[in-house]
């Protein structure tokens, strides 16, 4: 395995890079952060070394980088990678879909074999709900739902702040996609996506469908904002099919980063009764894990496909773009009752 060098010390890091690798028995050479006294407190804690410089994270041989980086610093930081490297960029891959063009060029310029970190796709419920789907479980896909009703501690990453594009380019576009990876890409979006009063951040709030065409409704209806207690909070998706049913509870969001056990429930036709199926691992750290074994195994040449590829990454970064342009666009209107008249 090559040895893992992360750049960033924030708290994914230490909430699932770290834990992951470790479980994964990943290597980790160490990490840099231009924050110092961060860097070193989080590698003392985890027995790894804090990298003084930038330049000495990069030197290390035959490293996979990981950018565990505002998606800011990413280019910045591919146009010093060596020519020929294996990358891990946090999503989103950039901060909009001009920068995500920008990286992809630069990954094609510099040969770097890179993947977006959109660990969803990886995670235990999700692995097993594309199994199903694929062996013909549910029959054809008819119905995708997300919903999410969740109290979102933002202030866990400061370096949102300020930011003109927080909800979807942050957050749902993990759903966004593993939509992608179930459905494809969609015709097109319809989205709205706002902010709270009660707090500064950008935007908390989106309701978005996905335009599949005839057959397939597909929406998100995502709430960060409520904060009234656990009892009717919820973060879960639901997959209806042709023949059978799935239902995912998504269980980080919830409390997080401490977070609930994830489920997938399914039914199946000819079933009596919805039957939960039992996971091996968790959406953190375990899709984390799972994302970089396969970017390991692609670098070793086990694996001839990088799933989550920049180029793949770039159709889920279009889709984010579109959803921001339509909610930026007015609504059709609505016919007003002519004056006179009741």
């Amino acid at each position: 395995m090559r040895p893992i060098v992360i750049f960033g010390a924030g708290s994914i890091v230490g909430d699932a890079h770290l834990p992951a690798y470790r479980k994964g028995g990943f290597p980790v050479a160490g990490l840099y952060d231009p924050d110092r006294g961060k860097a070193e407190a989080l590698a003392q804690e985890w027995g790894i070394r804090a990298f003084a410089t930038q330049d000495e994270a990069l030197s290390v041989d035959e490293a996979i980088f990981d950018l565990a980086t505002p998606p800011a610093a990413h280019a910045k930081l591919l146009r010093g990678l060596p020519v020929g490297a294996f990358a891990l960029i946090q999503k989103p891959m950039g901060s909009d879909l001009a920068a995500a063009t920008e990286i992809l060029g630069l990954c094609r310029q510099r040969d770097i074999h890179a993947a977006v970190n959109f660990q969803l796709r990886f995670a235990p419920m999700m692995l097993a709900l594309n199994d199903a789907v694929a062996k013909g479980l549910l029959g054809d896909v008819v119905d995708f739902d997300a919903h999410l009703a969740v109290a979102t501690p933002w202030g866990l990453w400061p370096f949102l702040k300020g930011l003109p594009r927080i909800e979807i380019a942050m957050h749902s576009i993990h759903y966004l996609d593993f939509v992608r990876s179930l459905l494809g890409n969609p015709i097109g979006v319809h989205a709205k996506t706002i902010g709270h009063p009660n707090h500064e951040v950008a935007q908390t709030r989106t309701a978005a469908i996905l335009d599949y065409g005839e057959q397939v409704r597909c929406l998100l209806s995502i709430n960060h904002d409520h904060d009234f207690g656990r009892k009717f909070q919820a973060c879960e998706f639901r997959i209806c099919g042709t023949k059978g049913a799935a239902y995912i509870k998504l269980g980080v969001n919830l409390d997080y980063p401490k977070g609930e056990p994830d489920e997938l429930w399914l039914k199946l036709d000819g079933g009596q009764d919805w039957v939960q199926v039992p996971l091996e691992g968790t959406w953190f750290p375990d899709a984390f894990l799972n994302r970089m074994a396969n970017l390991q195994r692609f670098a070793s040449g086990e694996d001839n496909h990088l799933i989550g590829s920049v180029d793949d990454a770039w159709q889920t970064m279009a889709l984010v773009e579109a959803a921001y342009q339509s909610s930026a666009q007015p609504a059709t209107p609505v016919c007003q009752l002519p004056e006179g008249q009741e």
